[in-house]
């Protein structure tokens, strides 16, 4: 990515109005040594300024853009390790500076050990309505091998002070694959989740990403990944979560009728988004910019006036259709056959190897294909 952004400021006035935002929250009180997203440790000196940048950045991007948002999404590292009162300040000033008429779904991300009966109330009483719970495990000793400050107890207690303060959207994340996990510690865990009856279901496998302690513990043969154990997870997942009636809508993502992500989907479907906050990705037309991944940089940037914009990139209609096809072969909709036109053989080869087939003139994954979603998608890259 280059890093002049002042050709960025170029093509803003022709841009419509942004419908999702996505706002990135870095504090943890401890760091997951398997996550390789922008983090850094809670610095209750440095977290009120933070928030007070986040809403003069907003500021700013409401001089930029006409914003009338139809999701917004608060991510992180973990959002609820703000107090009840900094995040009352920042959906305030959230409130106060957008026509929230629009919105249809406000997510915010909440580890089981940062969530009070009394934070949920807030939360649901200034207009979030979707919870997405990191519970990965609901297995102790997994949870200590992930770093996790919560216990499978608090999780629990968590999702009922969710539900008892009015959220009737909730994700659970969890995760495959993991070190030390079998079969049927993994059966557990599902048939744990669909008992709690959660609206919709995150299971993700883990991968050893760079810059992590776990990827240099694989590296150094501490731990090892075994793909033909993690289809079999993945097996499992779909068959369990399909059975208790959630609709496998993307390859990680599963949702009762009527839950699936809104926010997630549009993602998937290229549409145009806001990031807000430190690392946090834009794409607006044929441009995406990435802000500073540094929490204290971007306040002070944001506050002193400047722009918090780190690199820029201008993307290409090869790039934008070469991302469509990879996002949507993820997603339960597929792709339409008009875009893989220029694959002909590609798309016959996949059919006669019975990981792709045809629907409503899309060509949309098999079960097979699921389990191969990433090999599939780079036939046509």
């Amino acid at each position: 990515m280059a890093s002049d952004t002042d050709a960025l400021q170029l093509s803003r006035g022709t841009i419509g109005p942004i419908r999702h935002i996505y706002v990135h929250i870095p504090f943890c009180a401890r760091i997951c040594p398997y996550c390789a997203f922008y983090k850094d440790l809670l610095d209750r000196s440095q977290t009120q300024r933070f928030c007070q940048a986040i809403l003069d950045d907003l500021g700013r991007q409401r001089e930029n853009f006409a914003i009338s948002p139809e999701t917004i999404f608060f991510g992180g590292g973990t959002p609820t390790a703000l107090t009840t009162s900094q995040l009352e300040f920042l959906l305030e000033g959230f409130h106060q500076q957008l026509d929230l008429s629009s919105l249809e779904e406000w997510t915010i991300e909440a580890n089981p050990g940062s969530v009070s009966a009394r934070k949920a109330a807030v939360l649901h009483k200034l207009g979030v309505n979707r919870i997405s719970l990191g519970v990965q495990s609901w297995d102790n000793k997994l949870l200590k091998v992930l770093g996790r400050e919560h216990s499978a107890e608090q999780a629990e207690q968590s999702f009922h002070d969710l539900r008892a303060a009015g959220f009737f959207n909730i994700n659970v994340d969890l995760m495959f694959g993991l070190p030390g996990q079998t079969i049927e510690n993994w059966r557990s865990t599902l048939e744990k989740t669909i008992a709690l009856q959660p609206d919709h279901v995150s299971a993700y496998c883990l991968t050893y990403e760079e810059d992590t302690e776990f990827f240099l513990r694989h590296a150094r043969g501490e731990f090892r990944q075994d793909a033909d154990a993690d289809a079999v997870f993945f097996e499992i997942t779909m068959s369990l979560l399909e059975d208790a009636g959630y609709e496998h809508y993307e390859i990680s993502n599963y949702a009762r009728p009527g839950f699936s992500s809104v926010h997630n989907r549009a993602y998937w479907m290229g549409k145009d988004y806001l990031g807000i906050g430190p690392s946090a990705f834009s794409t607006v037309g044929m441009q995406r910019w990435q802000n500073v991944c540094d929490y204290r940089a971007y306040s002070d940037r944001v506050i002193s006036g400047r722009s918090p914009i780190g690199s820029t990139e201008n993307l290409t209609n090869e790039m934008k259709r070469t991302e469509r096809i990879a996002l949507s072969l993820r997603t339960s909709d597929g792709v339409s056959a008009s875009e893989l036109k220029a694959f002909a053989q590609e798309t016959n080869e996949c059919i006669a190897l019975g990981l792709l087939r045809e629907a409503n003139g899309n060509f949309v994954l098999t079960r097979k294909g699921k389990e191969l979603a990433d090999s599939v998608a780079e036939a046509f890259l």
